[in-house]
């Protein structure tokens, strides 16, 4: 079952529920965004966290890194990539955020606006490590920019020393995802 399939059988669901208690929808945010279909053999399963507002519009998943699940943020299109923890000062209960990038990257990121310190570290296409960079807080201009070390898919973004545990030879456990 594809993430988009899973997010239309939620958002069905979540509708029949509501219809059938005579309220309103649940302010849970179940619906996985994506401008593409992505399929994994180990596809991150929606979450029910709730967001907090400065969050809105970002799905929520869970991931596994070295086997531990992580709820995270999933910013997998050009506008949530952009967005991404700026203006956040507390992840409300969540672990990170999770960048999605349809090809291989090797560009860089900065802190713009963004008031938490935090570790990013960077995945190949298969999930094996690439780097993990500690990223300090930016308020003002000029924000220095964090680059890794190579070309990488993912990014996952994490309160700085959260997962300690993290760096060579770790990996990512969503698979390979592939766009349709």
């Amino acid at each position: 079952m594809t993430i988009r399939q899973a997010t239309s059988a939620i958002v069905v669901l979540a509708l029949v529920a509501s219809a059938c208690s005579g309220g309103a929808a649940p302010s849970t945010t179940v619906a996985v965004t994506s401008t593409s279909t992505l399929t994994s053999t180990v596809a991150p399963a929606p979450s029910t966290t709730v967001l907090l507002p400065e969050l809105e519009g970002f799905a929520t998943v869970v991931v596994a890194v070295n086997g531990e699940e992580l709820v995270v943020a999933l910013a997998d299109r050009p506008d949530l990539r952009r967005r991404g923890l700026m203006g956040v000062t507390d992840l409300g209960g969540l672990d990170g955020m999770l960048f999605v990038f349809e090809g291989d990257v090797d560009g860089g990121f900065w802190m713009k606006d963004t008031s938490i310190r935090l570790d990013i570290v960077f995945f190949d296409a298969e999930g094996r490590f690439v780097d993990r960079l500690t990223m300090e807080p930016c308020l003002a201009d000029p924000c220095p920019t964090y680059t890794p070390s190579g070309s990488y898919r993912y990014a996952l973004e994490v309160p700085a020393g959260a997962v300690p545990a993290i760096g060579p030879g770790s990996s990512l456990d969503v698979a390979v995802f592939d766009a349709e």
